[in-house]
């Protein structure tokens, strides 16, 4: 049967499909590395490329099913480049033995030679897909790095600027490279300082409450409405009011004084109504007399109708007048209620007598404030001098003078957190003494470790600080050092580590400043040794150790 198109062709080639190659396949064009040399037989007659789809002519030799397609479109009457026969399209047969055996060809993975897998071609985009050594896009969005696949998961969470990370602050989670932008401009509990510059740092959501108490943001003076226009920080207030006490009462009384002058206008004013109400009553008097009048008139009078035009104007003119009066009683009981002013006298007499007491007291308090300044000073003075002694006691309290030294570290697990969150990395034992007059040392532990035990062992140090009697001693400290935890079961399970001072190293020769470099054991015991319950290192949140110098040959002062 002819095939004219080659969409009838591709029809017989679909229908022709081998079931068990359905499964396998590979990427047609591809620079494929065999293991072994590609036979001329698994190579298409037309783009010499390993056979994708094999279709065999009647002539023998076998095309890519889309080489195929290409010639028939090429030429109306398609020809095999091989023999130059006539390619009858009725003849060409899809492959599938071909097929198998192609797709069975063992190749290299194309990440040679970091990957050294081989794998069959038809399974060759599967491998690419699971291969540690592939190419792949990092999967947040916006990054566009290409990464091994191998390493792909330690970009997700170390190297990659658009992985999530937590705020520090507010415990969200945002884009890494967004983060400082949303600490300065979203993250409500980003620490801001005060923009009225009291030093004080403060929640971005609550700056508006600090605002209203801030002692360093400037208020208007309380008697502004007096007349006061000083603007002062809110904290310095209560100064200016005890300093400006004079100026705001004298600024009370000329209020006051305006007011007076106001209320004296007004009952002048309140005077020129009242006579207008009585000229106003004695026209209306005057209105009723004639009003009688005329209804004298009206009785005698034939010509009714001028009468009654007459009586309806008077009567007119009585109605507005009295409408007139009746507003003129009304306003005059408001103005009368505003000006009942014996409150206002009460107040103005009490502001006076108050500003006479308070002169009075002005010169007392400059006597008093001196007094109290020297007597907060003598007592600033004791109380520094109590809690330099108070120290002192403590220490001295507690202090060895047999170069042994028993520390106890309570409260383990909240110190090693904030070790572990980088607030208090170390801590100091108390200092303890080799003998009255001798070398003065202490401990250093960093409960979440140090340099090479950090983050998985307790480190322990010994120090050597500087001490009263330095200048008397043989230096540089050349005695054995014994580091300890304590088993507290009773067993004597100790963790011991021993040392001798290394006459060589600047840890031990007299300390310069305050105390020399520790040295000791990064890592003397581990997390894991030192917190299993099955031990007992720790009870009640509480472990002890202990330092020991060996004072054999050592002389005493």
């Amino acid at each position: 049967m002819a095939c004219d198109e080659p969409a009838a062709l591709s029809g017989i080639f679909t229908r022709q499909n081998s079931v068990s190659a359905v499964s396998l396949d590979f990427e047609p064009d591809a620079d494929y590395k065999f293991v072994e040399t590609l036979e001329d037989r698994y190579k298409c007659a037309y783009c010499h490329l390993v056979l994708h789809n094999p279709h065999q002519t009647g002539c023998g030799h076998r095309f890519c099913q889309q080489c195929i397609l290409s010639l028939r479109s090429l030429n109306a009457v398609p020809t095999c480049p091989v023999d130059k026969e006539t390619i009858k399209m009725h003849e060409v047969f899809k492959d599938n033995c071909c097929k198998r055996e192609v797709l069975n060809l063992h190749v290299f993975c194309k990440n040679i030679p970091a990957c050294n897998s081989k794998i069959i071609l038809g399974r060759y985009q599967e491998h690419l897909q699971q291969c540690l050594f592939e190419s792949v896009q990092c999967i947040n969005d916006g990054c566009c790095d290409q990464i091994l696949r191998k390493d792909l998961k330690e970009h997700l969470s170390r190297h990659c600027k658009f992985r999530e990370e937590m705020c520090q602050y507010c415990n969200k989670y945002v884009v890494l490279i967004n983060i400082k932008n949303h600490e300065k401009n979203d993250c409500p509990d980003y620490p801001v300082p005060c923009l009225q510059n009291c030093s004080q740092i403060i929640l971005k959501k609550e700056i508006e409450k600090h605002h209203a108490v801030c002692p360093e943001a400037e208020v208007d003076c309380p008697y502004k409405q007096y007349g006061c226009l000083v603007k002062v920080k809110r904290g310095k207030l209560a100064e200016h009011e005890n300093g400006a006490l004079r100026e705001h009462m004298l600024q009370i009384l000329d209020k006051n004084s305006q007011l007076e002058e106001q209320i004296s206008d007004l009952y002048k004013s309140l005077e020129c109504k009242e006579i207008k109400i009585q000229q106003l009553a004695e026209a209306i008097k005057k209105c009723e007399k004639e009003f009688r009048q005329f209804t004298q008139l009206f009785g005698k009078n034939s010509n009714l109708m001028v009468s009654t035009q007459a009586l309806a104007s008077h009567l007119d003119k009585s109605a507005r007048l009295e409408s007139q009066v009746k507003q003129l009683i009304q306003m005059a009981n408001q103005q009368q209620s505003k000006l009942d002013l014996r409150p206002l006298f009460d107040t103005i007499e009490n502001v006076k007598q108050k500003i006479a007491l308070m002169e009075t007291y002005d010169q007392r308090l400059v006597v008093l404030e001196g007094q109290s300044s020297k007597h907060d000073l003598q007592i600033n003075i004791h109380k520094a001098q109590l809690n330099k002694n108070e120290e002192r006691f403590k220490l001295l309290e507690g202090t060895c003078y047999n170069g042994k030294l028993i520390w106890k570290i309570t409260d383990y697990k909240m110190k090693k957190k904030e070790a572990v969150e980088g607030r208090v990395l170390s801590i100091f034992s108390q200092p303890f003494y080799t003998s009255r007059c001798g070398y003065r040392l202490c401990a250093r532990a960093y409960l979440n470790g140090d340099g090479s035990g950090k983050g998985t062992h307790v480190s322990l140090y010994f120090v050597v600080m500087r001490g009263e009697f330095d200048s008397l001693l043989l230096w540089p400290f050349k005695q054995k050092v014994t580091l300890m935890l304590l088993d507290q079961s009773g067993k004597k399970n100790h963790i011991v580590e021993v040392f001798r001072a290394d006459p060589n190293s600047s840890s031990f020769k007299r300390p310069d400043g305050e105390m020399n470099i520790a040295s000791g054991c990064p890592r003397f015991v581990p997390h894991t040794i030192l917190e299993n319950t099955k031990n007992t290192y720790i009870r009640d949140d509480t472990l002890f150790l202990k330092v020991v110098v060996d004072l054999t040959d050592l002389e005493e002062l």
